[in-house]
């Protein structure tokens, strides 16, 4: 599976962005989705999952409420709704598949590059 993240860009602190990660090879519609973040000088960390049908769904607590994952099957596309950001949201945001369900990045088995999001004060 390979994988295109794209979206990010320099927003105000509680603006929004919508990130989309393009999935094209084996069967995107098979595999669960997620998001992770990593900000500079830190590691990177989970945001959000989407299972394969789009049923199920599971935020880190640092975004629950603000961030919106969903996917559109039919497109092989998963988007990341972002509302309320903060300037502590700035990071490259990257996409990843596995057929498993879960929020863990050791998981994941494939990996799209990141794009990156900078929220201003």
């Amino acid at each position: 599976v390979q994988l295109q993240a794209s979206g990010g860009g320099l927003v105000q602190a509680g603006g929004s962005l919508r990130l989309s990660c393009a999935a094209s090879g084996r069967t995107p519609s098979n595999y669960a989705i997620g998001w992770f973040r990593q900000a500079p000088e830190k590691e990177r960390e989970f945001v959000a999952v989407i299972n394969w049908s789009g049923s199920s769904t599971y935020y880190a607590q640092s975004v629950s409420g603000r961030f919106t994952i969903s996917r559109d099957n039919a497109k092989n596309t998963v988007y990341l709704q972002m509302n309320s950001l903060k300037p502590e949201d700035t990071a490259s945001y990257y996409c990843a598949a596995d057929e498993s369900y879960s929020p863990y990045e050791y998981d994941m088995e494939y990996w799209g590059k990141g794009t990156l999001v900078t929220v201003s004060s």
